[in-house]
């Protein structure tokens, strides 16, 4: 019997209304922009046009606010999975973008000795770990056709990285990963295939003041 493809959208939510610059993760209460709200629909526009039958989501509401659009268009349920959150971080309420000079207070210090765990928040062994299970429990889900999980950029990044085999500890500066972005694994039954990215939004990002914590 031939192996089914199937594929598995991990998509990062869009811009996030944060004026503060405030380090949020984690934290209640941030939701998308104006032009957040416009980058879902348009990724929203773009991954309607595909095979997909299973919807997935972060429980933050910057995640669930990404997928709503989707979730219409194709009148599907949306699953809330807490194995696709924010990653946790020590920093998280902090104004670390605007002023990073306050990481020189000493209280800090025991939190900046590792980065390649890193000492400062959840490690990125266990993001990997509980990104993979999810991606391939939503694999499953949508067997043979295509599934969107809307998450984080650090989440999704490493998620990536995992599955390419690649070390997980790296600058920052160099995820490619933007607001409202698709990573998408392929898979042939269980096995790995390959591991695309687009940005349907693209011509958006020229107008967003990025975000913090995204």
């Amino acid at each position: 019997m031939t192996e089914q493809y199937t594929v598995v959208h991990l998509v990062r939510h869009g811009e996030v209304y944060n004026p503060g610059g405030v380090l949020y993760g984690r934290m209640p209460g941030f939701h998308l922009s104006d032009l957040g709200r416009a980058m879902a629909v348009q990724t929203s526009d773009w991954l309607a046009q595909r095979d997909v039958t299973y919807l997935v989501s972060s429980p933050l509401e910057r995640a669930q606010e990404t997928i709503e659009p989707l979730a219409e268009a194709l009148h599907l349920p949306v699953t809330i999975d807490e194995r696709v959150i924010e990653a946790g971080n020590d920093f998280e309420g902090l104004t670390v973008g605007k002023k990073p000079a306050q990481l020189l207070k000493p209280r800090y210090w025991s939190k900046l000795v590792n980065p390649t765990k890193p000492s400062w928040g959840e490690p990125y062994a266990e993001i990997a770990a509980r990104m993979q299970a999810a991606v391939h429990d939503a694999r499953e889900a949508a067997l043979g056709h295509e599934a969107v999980i809307v998450s984080h950029q650090l989440p999704v990044w490493i998620a990536r990285e995992s599955f390419e085999g690649h070390r997980l500890w790296h600058d920052p500066r160099k995820r490619q990963c933007s607001l409202a972005s698709v990573t998408s694994v392929t898979f042939r039954g269980d096995f790995l295939i390959s591991v695309g990215y687009a940005e349907p939004s693209a011509d958006l990002l020229a107008s967003s003041t990025g975000g913090i914590g995204a």
